[in-house]
């Protein structure tokens, strides 16, 4: 079973507990007799804790797994096992009716902008929506009656002007469609919100207003975050603690300073120091840890160890006993003494930033 997230501060119980999840994607072949032929891992046994009006940081290259958690936790799509406890219920076993009532407190924001909000909808449409589908007496004081008030309210709250709710989303930018997106996410008063990579599609000038914004949304609504992102200066900047994933597993966790500070897993090292320093002589004096290959096949990940064929300590370090384990045995997620737990059987802390 891997472990858990550190607690947060002033022992606040999880509001988001998520164990053992695994998903796994059929692959079918055939065009008229369809036959199942094998299964992509996309999730393998994933388990943390999300803690009241803190950020958890889901970071990993792109096909690690880290979107699917995302709907997993939402039902998006339907775990193939695990659990998820929204509040001390488990989500994974309610009706679609009481799911339907759940998701007034599970919101998400997604990725692309230009993808995820309706052309043929004006904004002001667009954000009153949810209002609209939960009705009225949406146990939030939101009734129709006072649906347009909310609507400018939430416009005004992410900084856009609520004057433009008949404005269409062609006619804004990708930062304002994005604030839109996150004023829909916000309508129902959530506690939980899921932010797929909430800045990627936009420019990096852009990008340092919408996070700040979230910040800002955080703290004058106390809600809890999970931010999947693979942009590590956006991570440290947003989380409290970071969980960092290689081909569907977590394969470190810890506190923000503790992963970023002293990472121990070779994934997370080699992503630490591709991060670029702004002191020249100390980004010519750090040491460097390159990945060679690409990351294999979720529907046919390597036995062992899954990081072990683009591993530098594999490679390098090890001897042919030590590379057998890796090749032979799952690492557990445990800390090796580093104060918080790596997938590596020969873990050790490194300085790298």
């Amino acid at each position: 079973m891997s472990e858990t997230l550190p607690a947060a501060p002033a022992g606040a119980p999880p509001v988001l507990e998520v164990r053992n999840l695994v998903k796994h994607f059929p692959i079918y072949s055939g065009d008229f007799v369809r036959r199942r032929v094998g299964e992509v891992h996309a999730v393998c046994d994933v388990s943390f804790d999300l803690h009241p009006r803190s950020t958890l940081g889901l970071v990993g290259e792109s096909g690690s797994g880290k979107s699917t958690i995302g709907r997993c936790l939402l039902r998006l799509h339907d775990p193939t096992s695990g659990s998820v406890r929204f509040k001390g219920r488990d989500v994974l076993a309610l009706p679609p009716r009481e799911m339907r009532r759940l998701r007034r407190d599970l919101q998400i924001v997604f990725q692309d902008p230009y993808a995820s909000l309706d052309p043929r909808m004006t904004v002001g449409g667009i954000v009153a929506e949810p209002l609209r589908i939960h009705g009225t007496g949406d146990g939030n004081g939101h009734g129709r009656g006072d649906a347009n008030d909310r609507v400018r309210e939430l416009l005004r709250l992410v900084g856009l002007n609520p004057e433009h709710g008949n404005r269409y989303p062609h006619e804004f930018s990708g930062g304002q469609r994005q604030r839109v997106g996150i004023a829909r996410a916000l309508a129902l008063d959530p506690t939980v919100v899921l932010l797929d990579e909430p800045v990627s599609a936009l420019d990096v000038s852009i990008q340092a207003g919408v996070v700040n914004l979230l910040e800002e949304l955080q703290d004058r609504l106390e809600l809890a975050y999970l931010f999947i992102a693979h942009d590590l200066s956006v991570i440290r900047h947003i989380s409290d603690h970071v969980a960092v994933m290689y081909l569907g597993r977590l394969v470190e966790t810890g506190t923000r300073d503790d992963v970023f500070m002293k990472p121990s897993h070779p994934y997370t090292q080699a992503l630490m120091s591709a991060v670029p320093v702004p002191d020249p002589v100390r980004e010519r004096q750090r040491p460097r840890l390159l990945l060679t290959g690409e990351m294999p096949s979720p529907s046919n990940p390597p036995s062992g160890c899954r990081f072990r064929t683009r591993c530098p300590k594999f490679a390098n370090d090890l001897t042919e006993a030590e590379r057998r384990r890796c090749i032979d045995e799952q690492p557990a997620l445990v800390d090796h003494g580093s104060g918080h737990p790596a997938a590596c059987h020969y873990a050790e802390a490194v300085a790298v930033l």
